[in-house]
């Protein structure tokens, strides 16, 4: 067994992409792996922090109490899934974090990632958490590259005007139209065809 440490465990989870009411997903995953390895070195759990939205945004409630909890030498050490359920801002900004919690003397930990351990004891991952990081942001960077040629797309085929693409309660086709839009289906008629649809 390692030595005697208190930890807070910190997840983190996305809206779930397949989910039709754009729910979240369900943090039990991540935290009864991040238990079970705690319990496995005997380490203490402090607390358990949850945050369900972005990982680019760093008003998370849980995130900003987590660091000031950190600060107040409640525990020694965070334990996270992976560094991206920590952090998808950029690379400086994700390395602040970290710089502020080593100040602190407080390690950040991934369960599935060994090369992240932040502990004193442990300074060549500095060199790797400095790259998972930069492949971390780069992919946020992908995905809004994505989405802004996505938006691009429709705005050229004349299908996205800004703002959320209004689309018919029925039949869930594009419709025009600056208050709620109707559709010829909601009327009764067959459904709208949609702009620029054949």
């Amino acid at each position: 067994m390692e030595a005697l440490m208190r930890v807070a465990l910190y997840a983190r989870v996305s809206k779930d992409e397949t989910a039709d009411d754009a729910r979240y997903q369900d943090p039990k995953y991540q935290l009864n792996i991040m238990r079970e390895f705690c319990r496995m070195r005997g380490w203490e759990v402090y607390g358990e922090y949850v945050d369900r939205q972005s990982g680019a945004d760093p008003n998370r409630p849980e995130f900003k109490r987590i660091k000031v909890d950190g600060g107040r030498a409640y525990f020694n050490a965070i334990i996270v899934w992976k560094l991206d359920r920590f952090s998808r801002e950029p690379l400086y900004v994700t390395m602040s974090y970290m710089e502020e919690l080593k100040l602190r003397k407080v390690a950040l930990i991934s369960v599935t990632e060994s090369w992240l351990d932040t502990r004193a004891d442990n300074p060549m991952s500095e060199i790797v958490i400095a790259i998972m990081a930069w492949a971390s942001a780069e992919e946020r960077r992908k995905i809004s590259d994505r989405t802004r040629a996505g938006i691009r797309q429709r705005r050229a085929i004349g299908q996205w005007r800004g703002g959320r693409p209004r689309v018919c309660r029925t039949c869930g086709r594009p419709v025009s139209g600056k208050k709620r839009p109707l559709c010829a289906c909601e009327k009764g008629g067959p459904p709208e065809r949609a702009t620029g649809e054949a």
